[in-house]
């Protein structure tokens, strides 16, 4: 299942690399700082992107995600990759639930949320889940 692990991999390096570069301040791909806030936050009344360490952590999770597939002698592989599913999974879901929409109802990014962040976690979580169950 080399092909499902290269599939996430490349699916988590986009937002991952997006997350590194937020870190150290370049506003890609909105150059408008409380716009690009806007679209991946969503957050009432937010003007700035959050700061570099949560961003940077953000990044280092998903490369970490992104790796674990690929390390076949890693020891909690198979229980991490079980959470990975269940973590996208809840946030996949999360798109949808009224309780989210209340909590980040800014746009574009309650749109944003349920057109490509929702799903794209769901893909991943259906990935993550049919890595750990059938992957090698």
């Amino acid at each position: 299942m080399t092909w499902l692990a290269t599939f996430i991999s490349v699916l988590l390096f986009v937002p991952a690399m997006l997350h590194l570069l937020w870190a150290i301040g370049a506003w890609v791909p909105i150059r408008n700082e409380e716009a690009l806030a806007r679209a991946v936050v969503g957050a009432p009344g937010l003007t700035k992107m959050p700061g570099a360490i949560p961003c940077a952590l953000v990044f280092v999770a998903l490369s970490f995600a992104a790796a674990i597939p690929h390390l076949t002698s890693f020891p909690l592989r198979t229980p991490l990759l079980f959470a990975m599913a269940g973590v996208f999974g809840l946030r996949g879901l999360a798109a949808y639930l009224p309780a989210w929409r209340k909590r980040v109802p800014e746009e574009p990014f309650a749109t944003l949320d349920q057109r490509i962040y929702g799903p794209l976690c769901l893909i991943l979580s259906t990935s993550f889940l049919l890595f750990s169950l059938f992957g090698a």
